[in-house]
């Protein structure tokens, strides 16, 4: 539908979001009216001249179920089904405007908007709207500008890619939290390739593995001459990433006194390399990570909670691998042609118990333990079929809950079992063995005796 034809009705208590769009709309479409109570809504749809409504996710309203927004929707979407929604949210309500896109909306816009990006948003409403095709097809779109580093076909998955698509164009802060191996890393990559910062920097910095001597020069950088060793001047992470993205992975493990450095950087929007009192402006978007559950992080003797304010604009929780359904089958196909290319192996596939070994197995390494077993899988293939027997679990994670033995083992009996499984697998085949466990013949029968096995 042509923008230029569209009459557009705009649902908000703020008056000033109402001038401001109404200001913005005039020119550009057929039609606009404003209202500031929802319930004028039933009235307003009854006559004719309406396709789009931009309706707020929060109104001081009669409503007090804490999500008027979804109400609305469904109340729209029951007398004029037609209709398109486009919901208006702050950044804290994301997680409930993904539900409003599975409750009929056509997209939503987060406050403070771009101009454009609202402009653009409703054209592309509009023009879907004539084409039912596109509209279906909308969130799988979605899905494709991820790309290929980070997979998923769960529903829980779905809802972050779509919220990735949407706070990704922003400079909003982003917390991301996770336990390890879930791929955090490759959500803050996926956040800074769909920004508007892509052509810019992107600086990934552990931030949990550095030293206190090294936390202030890794970041903000130094003078020649600032403390020993410093033989030259050398410029820190937050220059780095000048104009585009900083990634701070493992925030949680940072003390005190370095969150109180880092949040006066983030507050003032400058740095001071050691060892000199000149103010550098700082431009970068903000990325942190954490494998600390939110209500750890907020524990006051651990972590500052106005630094928590100031990074957690936007938060995305990544889900454990256990709880992704058949992304587990997914991602083991993914990996196995991946490895079946690197190691010139053909194309190795993965039988149906192989399978159910996987979807049975508990994860608590979460994806980066799948794909290390499905990388040794290929790699000790002797078949073009990968079968149950092939499949591996790391020792590392055994300790871990959800993969308990029934009762615990120490260091020497994990090496048992671990050489034990070897020697089952490759049917009493020591050399096959050996190379798999990567130690000599010689020293694999030292431990066999050892063990007594």
């Amino acid at each position: 539908m042509d923008l230029r034809k569209a009459g557009i009705l705009v649902v908000d208590d703020d008056p000033d979001v109402l001038t401001a769009v109404k200001l913005l709309l005039k020119t550009e479409v057929h039609l606009v009216q404003t209202s500031r109570h929802p319930e004028e809504l039933p009235a307003m749809l009854a006559s004719p001249g309406i396709d789009l409504i931009l309706l707020d996710m929060n109104f001081h309203s009669s409503i007090h179920t804490g999500n008027e927004g979804l109400f609305w929707l469904r109340k729209i979407k029951s007398l004029r089904p037609e209709v398109c929604v486009v919901m208006i949210t702050a950044y804290g309500d994301i997680d409930l405007a993904v539900q409003c896109l599975k409750d009929g909306a056509s997209d939503f816009i987060v406050k403070p908007w771009d101009n454009e990006r609202m402009l653009s948003t409703i054209r592309e409403t509009l023009r879907a709207k004539g084409n039912p095709v596109r509209q279906k097809n909308n969130i799988a779109s979605d899905d494709q500008i991820i790309g290929k580093e980070l997979l998923g076909e769960s529903d829980i998955m779905q809802d972050i890619f779509l919220k990735i698509s949407k706070v990704a164009p922003t400079d909003a802060n982003i917390l991301i939290l996770g336990e390890n191996g879930t791929g955090k890393d490759l959500i803050a990559k996926a956040i800074h390739q769909h920004s508007l910062r892509a052509n810019k920097p992107y600086v990934k910095v552990d931030v949990g593995s550095l030293t206190e001597s090294l936390f202030e020069s890794e970041l903000f950088g130094h003078e020649k001459g600032a403390f020993t060793d410093a033989r030259e001047q050398r410029i820190g992470r937050f220059e780095m990433g000048s104009g585009g993205t900083l990634f701070l992975d493992e925030i949680g493990n940072i003390k005190l006194h370095q969150q109180a450095r880092l949040l006066t950087a983030l507050q003032n929007r400058y740095i001071s390399r050691l060892g000199s009192s000149q103010q550098i402006p700082i431009d970068i978007r903000l990325i942190c990570a954490t494998n600390l559950p939110l209500h750890e992080l907020a524990d006051e003797k651990q972590f500052r909670k106005d630094l928590i304010y100031r990074i957690n604009t936007v938060e995305i929780i990544v889900p454990p691998l256990r709880d992704r359904g058949n992304d587990i089958e997914l991602l083991a196909n993914h990996f196995c042609r991946q490895y079946s290319i690197k190691y010139l192996k053909g194309n190795i596939t993965i039988n149906r118990a192989a399978m159910d070994k996987l979807r049975r197995h508990h994860f608590p390494g979460n994806v980066r333990e799948l794909q290390y077993a499905m990388e040794r899988a290929v790699i000790m293939a002797e078949s073009e079929t990968l079968s149950a027997e092939d499949i591996l679990f790391s020792p590392i994670e055994q300790n871990t809950p959800g993969s308990l033995p029934e009762a615990p083992m120490n260091l020497s009996e994990m090496e048992k079992q671990t050489i034990l499984q070897a020697i089952d697998k490759h049917r009493g085949n020591i050399t096959k063995a050996a190379e798999e466990l990567g130690l000599t013949r010689t020293a694999l029968y030292r431990r066999m005796n050892k063990y007594g096995i």
